[in-house]
């Protein structure tokens, strides 16, 4: 009996950290201390001129990172999801800067660093058009500006591809 009880105890406390993502997403007009009560502290905060940004990822599994538009007034002017082919589209190679994707798509789940070409590379899991597990592949070059994004399979979710050379049958 001990021991149904510690395994319902410890599913209960796993499912109530959760909660903040099944939440209803929060309405324009809302305060910030209202979202940030219903929601938690954002995993971070961008200032944009007199509006800032709150960000909510769910990575690095997730495939979702949801932004909060805080007006001047303090109070909420958008929340989206940013992790979609339209706002991958906002940033432009040979312009666009960190602080430029950092605004638009948030923090990336994961880092790495190509040496011979020499860019850094931001990873961002997704789920393309909804159906297909993706990651985008954002390419700096070490002044910081966008040189390339590509666009794949996510490895962790596709099993054939967590082979180096294909499914392990």
């Amino acid at each position: 009996m001990k021991n149904y009880l510690a395994a319902a105890l410890l599913a209960m406390a796993a499912l109530g950290g959760c909660a903040s993502i099944y939440t209803a997403p929060p309405q324009p007009g809302e305060s910030e201390a209202q979202i940030v009560a219903r929601l938690g502290e954002p995993t971070h905060r961008y200032g944009e001129g007199n509006t800032h940004l709150l960000e909510y990822m769910t990575g690095p599994w997730g495939q979702a990172t949801f932004m909060a538009r805080i007006g001047a007034d303090g109070r909420l002017v958008s929340y989206e999801q940013v992790l979609d082919t339209a706002h991958f589209s906002r940033i432009e190679p040979g312009k666009s800067t960190k602080q430029d994707v950092l605004h638009t798509i948030g923090a990336p789940s994961a880092t790495s660093y190509l040496r011979l070409p020499q860019l850094e590379v931001w990873s961002y899991p997704y789920r393309e058009s909804n159906a297909w597990d993706s990651v985008m592949h954002v390419h700096f070059d070490n002044a910081g500006i966008v040189r390339m994004m590509q666009n794949g399979p996510d490895p962790r979710r596709t099993p054939d591809m967590a082979w180096p050379l294909g499914s392990r049958r």
